[in-house]
């Protein structure tokens, strides 16, 4: 087990989860407060209401702009069986941020394009805490993930502001589009 101190709490982790030593560990509503900081953003959490699955309730999507078409970050405590079961997200208070980064920052981080992602997969695992890797099912469209970020909470805000910034820009292009066509 790992342990390591902030300004004013202590905190341990382990594989199976986090561990307070003293005060709180951030948790998903922490993480989902950072990104809804950053300008222009909007979060749709799954639930009955909106239509989305039942495995899908209670899965943060994070947009910038109304049309909320592609989201640059996702928060989720669960797993979807048979499909994206890899980070045992079934572990008690255990969630993975994912967060998009597209082709270049995802090779400038990992030292392979998304593409090249299956041939790396085996050697990777996406059980650990703590560490930004590759998303186990959408690494292929650019997607990174970490599970209860804290010691690499500095490098998740520049990737989510790498991602936000990547999000204005396709919802600033989307807009100049309309007006042109108007």
């Amino acid at each position: 087990m790992a342990s390591f101190a902030s300004a004013d709490r202590t905190f341990a982790l382990d594989h199976d989860g986090p561990v307070a030593a003293a005060g709180s560990v951030p948790g998903a509503d922490d993480v989902a407060d950072r990104i809804l900081a950053l300008p222009e953003v909007a979060v749709v959490r799954a639930d009955e209401a909106s239509g989305a699955p039942p495995e899908s309730w209670g899965d943060r999507f994070f947009f910038v702009g109304e049309g909320r078409r592609q989201p640059f970050a996702t928060l989720v405590g669960h797993d979807t069986t048979g499909f994206d079961d890899d980070s045992r997200l079934d572990r008690p208070g255990v969630f993975r941020l994912s967060i998009e980064l597209g082709r270049e920052e995802f090779q400038r981080r990992f030292g392979y394009p998304p593409a090249r992602f299956a041939d790396h997969r085996s050697a990777l695992d996406f059980t650990v805490l703590d560490e930004i890797g590759p998303h186990p099912v959408y690494g292929t469209h650019g997607w990174a993930c970490v599970l209860n970020p804290l010691r690499a909470l500095a490098e998740v805000d520049r990737l989510l502001g790498h991602a936000h910034r990547r999000a204005l820009d396709r919802h600033r292009r989307a807009l100049r589009r309309r007006q042109s066509r108007n």
